[in-house]
C-alpha cells in the first residue's frame, strides 16, 4: 500500500525491555527533500513486528482505560506541555523530513497542541455515561449510553502534515481510552518516532502508543494485525486498498482521502481578501494540502481584477530550501511529473498560464503557477495536482460556481467569499467543511469535525464527532421496579398486549 498524494534515538524512559519491537526486514533512510541528505535511519517492520507492536499496545490498553477520563487527561495534559517545551525541536524535524519552511512546521505543531488540549478536555463530556429517556413503555428502566474504547486503533498517516493530520486520530483515540499503533509515512518516520518518544516520557508504565515504520507492506500488515479500528489518511486509491484489507476481518475504518477543493468568489466579495486566501490555500506547503484551494470560480464581473490581484501576489513568491523560504520543495519526488503534466495539459487545451508555466517545475521545487480558462474536464480541474498551482475559471454567477464545484468526485473542503450570500452558498457546497470569507479556518477549530464525502472518504476526526469515532456506543438499561404490564414474559396474560396496544393508540395515535 503505497501512500500517494491525496495525502531517532530513544530517550531514557522507564519502560521495560518488552516494549521494544525488534523483528524487521532491514532499514531505510528518511531524506531531506531539499538536499537529499539523510535525516534518520529507521527499521522496516515486517508482519511479525507489526503484530508484536499491536500486542504490546494492547497489553497496556486496559490500564489506560481504567485511568478514566480524569486520569487520561492528566497524562495527555502532561504530554501537551512536553510538546510545547520541545516545539522547536519537533518543528526542525518536520521541516527536515518534509522540506517545508520552519515557521510552517511551527504552525503545524501549534495546531497539534491545541487539538490535543481540546480532546483531553472534552472527552469526558462527549463520551462519558449519560442518561436518556426510557419512554412510556419502559418507564421502569433507567437507560444510559456511553462510548467505550475500541481497544487498539491503527493509524496510518500522511507525509504532508506528518504531525497535525495523524494527531487528529492519535490524540482523540487516546483521549477515548484506546491504545494506538501508528504507521507514519515512509517519508516522515522520524516525526512519528518523535511523537512516540515524547508520549513515553509522560506514560512510562505501559507501551500503549507504538510506532511501526516501513513501506506499503507495513501498512498492509497493520490492517491485518487484528487492530480494532483503522484510521487512514492518504490517497483515494490507497484508501480503497486499506478498506479491502480491513474488510477481511470486518475491522471498521475511518478514511480521509484527497480533495480538489474549490473557492467561490461572488461579485460582492472582498477581492483583496479573496485573492490572499486563494493564494495561501493554493501555494502554502507548496500546494501539498488536501484541503488546499486547487480551483477558483470567480464571477465574471470581478474576474479580471481578481486574477490580477492573485497574479501580483504569486509573482512575488519563491520556493527554496532555506528555513525562511515562502514555500518548500515537493516532498514526494514522483509528484513533480504529475504537476508538470497538469500544467502542460491545461495549456495545450486552451488554458492560459498567467503566472509561470511548465518551466516553473524545477525539481524538487515548483514556482507558483496561476492558470485561467482551463477546460472543466482537464486533469488540472478534475484531479489532485498537489502542487503550488491554481486554476481560476470564470462563471456567470456564484450559483454556477457552486454547480461546478459540486460536479467533481471529491468533497473534502471548500471556500466562499461573498458579503451577502456566504452562508447560503456554503450550505450548498457538497463538502465536509466550508470556510466563509477565510480559508482553511475549519481545520484550526478543534471543536469542528473534519472529513469529506464522495472520493474524499468518510468518517470524521476532530471535535465531538472525532472523539465518538474512537468509541463504540454501549447502551445499558437497568430495571428499577417491576412493571404492572410485562409483555416480555411467557407468563403474560392475554390482556397485556391488548392493553399496551390501547395505550399506544391513546398516547401515540393522536397528533
Amino acid at each position: 500500500m503505497t501512500q500517494t498524494a491525496s495525502g531517532g534515538a530513544e530517550t531514557s524512559v522507564d519502560v521495560t525491555a518488552t516494549s521494544e519491537v525488534t523483528p524487521t526486514t532491514g532499514s531505510f533512510d528518511s531524506l531531506d527533500p531539499r538536499t537529499g541528505e539523510v535525516v534518520g535511519t529507521h527499521p522496516i517492520h515486517d508482519e511479525s513486528a507489526v503484530r508484536e507492536a499491536v500486542r504490546l499496545a494492547r497489553s497496556g490498553q486496559q490500564w489506560w482505560d481504567e485511568l478514566g477520563f480524569a486520569g487520561r487527561k492528566r497524562r495527555l495534559d502532561a504530554w501537551r506541555r512536553v510538546l510545547v517545551s520541545r516545539l522547536d525541536e519537533g518543528a526542525e524535524l518536520v521541516s527536515a523530513e518534509t522540506g517545508k519552511p520552519l515557521d510552517d512546521a511551527r504552525l503545524e505543531l501549534v495546531l497539534v497542541v491545541d487539538h490535543l488540549h481540546w480532546a483531553a478536555a472534552n472527552a469526558a463530556k462527549v463520551l462519558g455515561r449519560r442518561g436518556v429517556s426510557s419512554g412510556v413503555l419502559m418507564a421502569n428502566q433507567a437507560a444510559s449510553v456511553e462510548y467505550r474504547p475500541f481497544g487498539v486503533v491503527g493509524v496510518i498517516g500522511p507525509w504532508n502534515y506528518p504531525a497535525f493530520t495523524p494527531m487528529g486520530s492519535i490524540a482523540y483515540a487516546l483521549a477515548a481510552g484506546n491504545a494506538v499503533v501508528f504507521k507514519p509515512s515512509e517519508l516522515t518516520p522520524g516525526v512519528g518516532e518523535w511523537l512516540r518518544r515524547t508520549f513515553a516520557e509522560v506514560v512510562p508504565e505501559h507501551p500503549l502508543f507504538q510506532v511501526v515504520t516501513g513501506f506499503g507492506d507495513t501498512g498492509a500488515a497493520l490492517c491485518r494485525a487484528h487492530v480494532d479500528k483503522v484510521a487512514f489518511t492518504g490517497s483515494t486509491e490507497t484508501g480503497k486498498r486499506v478498506m479491502a484489507a480491513c474488510s477481511e476481518s470486518l475491522t471498521p475504518v475511518l478514511v480521509e482521502c484527497g480533495g480538489k477543493d474549490a473557492l467561490i468568489v461572488d461579485s460582492d466579495a472582498d477581492l483583496h481578501a479573496a485573492a490572499e486566501a486563494a493564494l495561501w490555500g493554493a501555494v502554502s506547503n507548496a500546494g501539498q494540502t488536501c484541503i488546499g484551494v486547487e480551483r477558483v470560480y470567480v464571477v465574471d464581473s470581478v474576474a479580471d481584477r481578481f486574477v490580477q490581484l492573485v497574479a501580483d501576489r504569486a509573482e512575488r513568491l519563491r520556493p527554496g530550501g532555506q528555513p525562511t523560504a515562502d514555500l518548500g520543495p515537493i516532498t514526494m519526488g514522483s509528484q513533480v511529473e504529475v504537476i508538470r503534466e497538469h500544467i502542460a495539459d491545461a495549456v495545450r487545451r486552451g488554458g492560459t498560464a498567467v503566472v509561470g508555466g511548465t518551466d516553473s517545475v524545477r525539481p524538487p521545487f515548483v514556482d507558483p503557477v496561476v492558470l485561467t480558462d482551463v477546460p472543466e474536464d482537464s486533469p488540472a480541474v478534475t484531479e489532485e495536482t498537489f502542487g503550488p498551482t491554481i486554476v481560476i475559471n470564470r462563471v456567470r454567477t456564484a450559483d454556477e460556481g457552486i454547480a461546478r464545484a459540486n460536479a467533481g468526485r471529491y468533497g473534502l473542503g471548500g471556500t466562499v467569499f461573498s458579503r451577502a450570500r456566504g452562508l447560503e452558498l456554503a450550505r450548498r457546497m457538497r463538502s465536509g467543511m466550508v470556510a466563509v470569507n477565510s480559508v482553511i479556518a475549519f481545520a484550526a477549530v478543534p471543536a469542528l469535525p473534519f472529513g469529506g464525502v464522495g472520493d474524499s472518504g468518510f468518517g470524521r476526526i476532530h471535535g465531538a464527532e472525532g472523539l465518538r469515532e474512537f468509541g463504540r456506543p454501549q447502551a445499558v438499561t437497568r430495571a428499577r421496579f417491576r412493571m404492572p404490564l410485562n409483555p416480555m414474559s411467557f407468563g403474560r396474560s392475554p390482556r397485556t398486549v391488548r392493553r399496551l396496544v390501547a395505550l399506544m393508540r391513546l398516547l401515540r395515535g393522536r397528533r
